[in-house]
């Protein structure tokens, strides 16, 4: 093999730390030919794991390398959201039994690639479009490890999970973990609760936060969220709140 090839992977590999993803588009802007990306492949050097997508040989790449990869060299907007985004930033009151779930968000013109649905990253993948919130309001970023993400702040990923409660998320589990957010920014919320679509979410958003009795529940302008209008079940066989006219689990009404 050609000294040439060693030298050049080498300080290909130096620009990003162990267990980066490396795409073809981006090994090519920087001066990497598909053909000399198909000889370190060859070269055992680099392994494919998927269409345009490879990991040095012998890594393991966990999915928040992945994600950080994915975002940085194709231009992507892939982020860690839901009840995942809450239990990193420590929101969580219980662990849950059997293999994790990871919330993973994206606009909803971002296909998923195909390596990302079928790599087995030791979690599954919860998939869902952002397409209810129409700005990137509530993403930040965060260090995992050597690697940085984008997440949904607090304020934004509880609103994630009670856009897909209950049939993801229990509305109880949710409301215990509404109890410990004492410290959301109302400015936050607000341009949230404006600009987001989901008359569900907002209904469900306003009445945990009220029951809960947060003081920035009073600093939110309500006459400025459009919650829509008609009554909305959210459970079938529940009890109807008037004041915000959804049909919820008889145990979160009557819970204290």
């Amino acid at each position: 093999m050609s000294t040439f090839l060693p030298i050049k992977i080498n300080q290909l590999l130096q620009k990003l730390p162990s267990g980066s993803l490396f795409f073809s588009s981006w090994m090519r802007e920087n001066g990497i030919s598909y053909e000399l990306q198909r000889r370190y492949r060859e070269s055992e050097w680099l392994t494919s794991l998927g269409a345009g997508v490879m990991v040095r040989t012998g890594e393991i790449p966990t999915i928040y390398g992945a994600l950080s990869s994915l975002n940085k060299q194709t231009g992507k907007h892939f982020y860690i959201g839901g009840l995942s985004a809450l239990e990193l930033a420590g929101y969580t009151h219980y662990v849950p039994m059997g293999r994790p779930v990871l919330y993973v968000g994206h606009p909803k013109d971002e296909w998923v690639p195909s390596w990302l649905r079928k790599h087995d990253w030791d979690v599954d993948l919860l998939l869902v479009t952002s397409e209810y919130f129409d700005t990137d309001i509530g993403i930040t970023t965060m260090m995992q490890g050597v690697f940085e993400i984008l997440v949904s702040n607090s304020e934004r990923a509880f609103m994630e999970c009670l856009n897909l409660a209950p049939r993801q998320y229990n509305l109880m589990d949710l409301y215990y973990v509404m109890e410990q957010l004492t410290a959301l920014r109302p400015g936050i919320l607000q341009a949230l609760l404006e600009q987001n679509t989901s008359v569900k979410l907002k209904r469900l958003f306003l009445y945990m936060a009220e029951k809960a009795g947060h003081a920035w529940f009073s600093d939110l302008d309500l006459k400025k969220i459009d919650t829509g209008s008609g009554k909305r079940e959210i459970v079938p066989n529940g009890v109807y709140n008037s004041k915000y006219q959804i049909v919820i689990p008889e145990e979160l009404k009557n819970y204290e």
